[in-house]
């Protein structure tokens, strides 16, 4: 069963559209969009498992330019 996740994304001043773009073309990501609010960018990620998403987070996402925080939310079913 696939992981999703939300990733939540802060970014330096003016750099949200960008790394929106950058991010869109990681492997795992299915949406990446600039928004309004306490966060720049939000990501909507799938993943085969928890460990997976980890690295596709640490590995991947977090290693862009111009991030500068990073908050994950899986989803869960209840």
């Amino acid at each position: 069963m696939a992981v999703t996740a939300y990733v939540l994304i802060q970014t330096e001043v003016g750099k949200a559209a960008g790394v929106a773009r950058q991010v869109a073309d990681i492997d795992g990501v299915v949406t990446a969009e600039d928004v309004t609010g306490p966060y720049d960018v939000i990501v909507r990620t799938e993943a085969g498992s928890v460990d997976e998403l980890g690295r596709m987070v640490v590995s991947s996402i977090q290693l862009i330019e111009g991030i500068t925080r990073t908050v994950t939310c899986p989803v869960v079913n209840l």
